[in-house]
């Protein structure tokens, strides 16, 4: 499940992905950020994993397209997670994005909001 969470920001889309997703879940995940990105908001994403379980096959095509898609889009990307597996998946995304992308621990919560926030304010 991709559930959209409320930021402080509208250049910050947020989401929690629980479970194991499937290409159902894109259909309300993408139009949600492109919506953002039409308004010139959303430059940011933070993406936080809880009791994540991965990809169905249709949801990993979808994953993939999106970011193919947004190549440029993003200046920062967080993702939050607690499992080692999904800190590997941070650094093996950033050959796909333009974005700076960074892992934090599920601890770290705080921290990876403050830096999806940071130079916000003057920007």
């Amino acid at each position: 499940m991709i559930e959209a969470l409320e930021g402080e920001s509208a250049h910050i889309v947020a989401f929690r992905l629980s479970g194991r997703l499937t290409a159902a879940d894109y259909e309300t995940f993408v139009p949600a950020v492109e919506a953002a990105l039409a308004r010139g908001e959303g430059r940011r994403l933070l993406a936080i994993f809880e009791d994540f379980h991965g990809w169905e096959p249709g949801a990993a095509w979808e994953d993939l397209k999106f970011g193919l898609r947004h190549y440029s889009d993003f200046e920062r990307i967080a993702l939050v997670g607690d499992r080692r597996w999904q800190e590997w998946m941070a650094i093996l995304c950033r050959p796909f994005t333009r974005a700076e992308v960074r892992y934090f621990d599920a601890a770290a919560l705080g921290q990876a909001w403050a830096w999806v926030r940071e130079g916000l304010e003057t920007a």
